[in-house]
């Protein structure tokens, strides 16, 4: 019973004019209450009739009683459009399903005989009549929207099955999930996204989980490794950044290579770890794999140890591999290096999560030939920031993705899988234009 209670509102062919019938009826109803007072004296009235000497002055009374009550009503409309403003966009969603619903003729109908005057003459007049229409339920709740389908296995039901790019186009929201159950679909999608957006300062690591927008987590314990592509100006440098200061708060080890010497690098001055040569790089790999192998042996000799459990089980800290410009550094690379470097990162993708040990790569554009051999599939969070082309979004998130991307002039804006293959917008962390990054992980790290 408790699913049919929280379904929601259910759309109906009537909803087509709904935002209208609201606005027209609240309005006169509204206007009805102020208007009528200044005539109730009128109204009740036996006679309802009035002086011929008074007419000018009735005329007049009646001319400023309904400025009086039209601007009443209009203030009563500015002061709902300001703090009831997303009952109305419910009620446009609602009839825009509706809409939906009406032109594509997702329903069936029959032909209705009409009786004529005389029901002994039989009417030739026949109208079409909706005999039904699909169970479509909507709610919004938490800045989430849930619209519920029922399945019937009728003739509609496969488009009703492939919803999410006329509900994102046309609702103006991202998909968040979709889930299919025994007898109905439902889908998740947010709405008003951006407003879920947090500050730098919000961004906080705990319980193997990192909070990147109000409603967004990347749980790195059970989805590891984070796969950030974006160009230049898109806000990637910012956004690991970020990463790093938040990741810095908690008891985590990290690594940072960035081989054009460039941003990351500069945190070479306050904090270990940081390398920019390829030599030292190469090395820094090599370490963190060999550390990953030896402490996933070592687990297995603690006491407490359990089949199943990772190194949190344990009490260990976790281990970040940070990677700038991963693409960059292996185009420097020989054939040999690069085939010893991609083995030792598929090793870490696959068998890293349990130990601990994570990898965040971040590229402009992720190549298929540095990520192959089914590495890049084993990034569970991946995050595509600034412009980029349907290629670069099809090299991030498989070519047979059926979403649609659109470009919005916001820095730090860009769409995110977070490990359940529904790609929706994302919006990094602010950062405010007075944080200073070198201090601040200075403080951190010491």
């Amino acid at each position: 019973m408790k699913f049919y209670r929280k379904r929601g509102k259910r759309i109906r062919p009537s909803d087509a004019s709904l935002f209208f019938k609201f606005l027209f009826f609240g309005l006169f109803g509204v206007w009805l209450v102020f208007f009528i007072p200044f005539h109730v004296k009128f109204l009740l009235s036996t006679t309802w009739e009035v002086d011929p000497f008074q007419t000018h002055f009735v005329s007049a009374y009646g001319l400023t009683s309904l400025i009086i009550s039209l601007v009443l009503v209009a203030i009563c409309v500015l002061l709902y459009y300001r703090y009831r403003y997303n009952h109305l966009k419910q009620l446009m969603h609602r009839q825009k399903l509706a809409k939906m619903i009406l032109d594509n003729q997702w329903y069936e109908t029959k032909q209705v005989v009409n009786e004529g005057f005389f029901k002994d003459i039989p009417s030739s007049k026949a109208k079409e009549k909706i005999s039904h229409f699909p169970k479509m339920y909507y709610r919004c709740e938490k800045g989430m929207i849930h619209i519920q389908v029922e399945i019937t296995l009728g003739k509609y039901q496969e488009p009703l099955l492939n919803l999410e790019k006329k509900l994102e186009s046309g609702l103006y929201c991202e998909l968040v999930s979709k889930e299919l159950h025994d007898s109905y679909v439902e889908y998740v999608l947010f709405y008003d996204i951006i407003a879920n957006r947090i500050s730098i300062d919000e961004v906080i690591a705990q319980n193997g989980s990192l909070k990147l927008m109000k409603s967004m987590d990347w749980e790195y314990d059970k989805l590891p490794h984070m796969l950030i592509a974006g160009g230049t100006g898109g806000g990637k440098t910012y956004f690991i950044l970020t990463l790093i200061e938040a990741l810095l708060k908690t008891d985590a080890k990290l690594y940072i290579l960035d081989p054009k010497n460039a941003d990351l690098a500069d945190l070479s001055t306050v904090m270990p770890d940081i390398y920019y040569k390829k030599e030292d790089m190469m090395a820094s790999i090599d370490q963190f794999y060999e550390d990953m192998m030896a402490r996933s042996e070592e687990m297995k000799q603690m006491e407490g140890y359990k089949t199943g459990e990772n190194y949190a089980y344990l009490g260990l800290a976790p281990h970040f591999l940070i990677f700038d410009e991963y693409v960059a550094f292996m185009e420097m690379l020989a054939s040999k290096e690069s085939t010893a470097i991609l083995t030792k990162l598929k090793q870490i993708v696959m068998l890293g999560r349990q130990a601990g040990f994570y990898l965040i790569l971040a590229c402009q554009r992720p190549d298929a030939k540095y990520l192959g051999d089914g590495i890049r599939d084993q990034f569970n969070f991946r995050v595509a920031l600034g412009r980029m082309s349907e290629l670069g979004y099809g090299m991030m998130f498989g070519s047979d993705v059926q979403k649609q991307f659109f470009l919005k002039q916001i820095k730090g804006r860009g769409y995110v899988d977070k490990g359940d293959n529904v790609i929706t917008e994302f919006y990094t962390p602010l950062v405010p234009k007075d944080h200073d990054f070198l201090k601040e992980i200075e403080k951190l790290a010491q």
